[in-house]
């Protein structure tokens, strides 16, 4: 059994954000929700409608939080999610965010991002050189983050696995859950 930090916050899309931890759940191992505070987090459902050119936000449900970042020991856990929606963007410029991404990158360890997720290790310099998906239009942003956009759901690098949002969430899963099991083999 593993234990899965994932990093959220307010308006955090509500698909990309449960399906990941009911299936790690499901899985067998621990998911434990870390945002700015120990408070619920309020999720928003994204959705495309054929009238716009743009998603549409609605309020969602709250996700109970475990722990707050400032409390996050990133060495307690195996592996990180970090769901999409508009949080990626407020939660990238947080420090304890910083020290704990970059803690499951420098060691190799499974990384998961789901949408606009990629915007958090974008901001830290974290994707330079590798490859991911990411919600389509923030192509720009990856590549000038340094890394190749691929347009899939489910992008895997080393032990990072990436992909578009919430319609890939049953690729992406399968993906994740692979590379997870990989990691957690004894050598």
């Amino acid at each position: 059994m593993a234990r899965v930090l994932v990093l959220t916050g307010d308006a955090a899309e509500e698909l990309d954000s449960m399906y990941p931890v009911f299936r790690l759940r499901e899985g067998g191992h621990e998911a434990v929700v870390a945002a700015r505070t120990t408070r619920a987090v309020k999720l928003v459902v994204h959705d495309f409608e054929p009238d716009c050119d743009a998603y549409t936000e609605k309020p969602g449900h709250l996700l109970p939080v475990d722990l707050a970042f400032a409390d996050v020991d990133p060495a307690q856990f195996d592996a990180l999610v970090i769901p999409g929606g508009r949080a990626p963007e407020y939660i990238r410029t947080d420090p304890d965010v910083a020290r704990i991404v970059t803690h499951f990158f420098e060691r190799g360890l499974p990384v998961g991002t789901i949408c606009h997720g990629a915007q958090v290790p974008a901001a830290l310099g974290l994707l330079r050189g590798r490859t991911t998906a990411a919600f389509p239009p923030l192509k720009a942003d990856v590549e000038q983050a340094g890394a190749t956009f691929v347009d899939a759901p489910d992008v895997v690098d080393g032990a990072m696995v990436s992909c578009r949002g919430w319609p890939d969430l049953p690729e992406w899963s399968r993906a994740f859950m692979q590379v997870l099991e990989k990691a957690s083999v004894p050598a």
